[in-house]
């Protein structure tokens, strides 16, 4: 049995996370296309994308091809980050949540053990006054961490800082090495 949220045994250096966010924060950041469920500044930059996507950061569930894109091969450390998972990654973006931004309670259908399709944030930069409910619990997650998230349960994320909230979100298909690393 998997749990509903889990922090993954895995750790990233959060000074290096943040130098590649740094490289690329010149970007620029694409609003999040579903306007409808947030409040402020939900942006991202599409790191592994459908290419040719209209929409490059949508996760789209029939798509069966997926690469790196330019911003990706041009960073040093989140490539790195992303070959840790050793199981097939789909879409992947850096997503940040401006300060006094709120993405209001939603779910995510088919992202779940169940559906053979997972949501993963690894937390690039984040402050105190973050908050993470999943299923009415709230988490606060800290840079260079890891967490497993069943995004199909009732989800929303606020950010009370001052400060921007950044997450590289992967969705990733479930295999054999990442059931064993949630089953851990």
């Amino acid at each position: 049995m998997i749990p509903s949220v889990l922090r993954l045994p895995l750790n990233f250096a959060p000074n290096r996370l943040q130098a590649d966010l740094a490289h690329l924060q010149s970007q620029q950041w694409l609003p999040h296309f579903n306007t409808r469920i947030y409040d402020g500044d939900w942006s991202g930059l599409p790191l592994r994308a459908v290419p040719g996507s209209v929409i490059p950061m949508y996760s789209d569930p029939q798509a069966e091809t997926w690469e790196d894109t330019p911003l990706l091969q041009s960073c040093d450390y989140f490539p790195e980050v992303l070959a840790t998972f050793q199981c097939p990654l789909l879409a992947v973006r850096l997503l940040r949540l401006g300060a006094g931004s709120v993405i209001k309670e939603h779910r995510d259908p088919m992202l779940s053990p169940e559906h053979g399709e997972v949501r993963i944030h690894v937390v690039v930069a984040t402050n105190p006054d973050v908050e993470c409910r999943i299923d009415g619990v709230s988490y606060r997650w800290a840079a260079g961490e890891c967490w497993y998230g069943n995004f199909t349960l009732p989800h929303s994320f606020t950010n009370r800082g001052t400060t921007e909230r950044l997450h590289i979100v992967l969705d990733c298909k479930l295999n054999d090495w990442l059931r064993g690393l949630l089953e851990a």
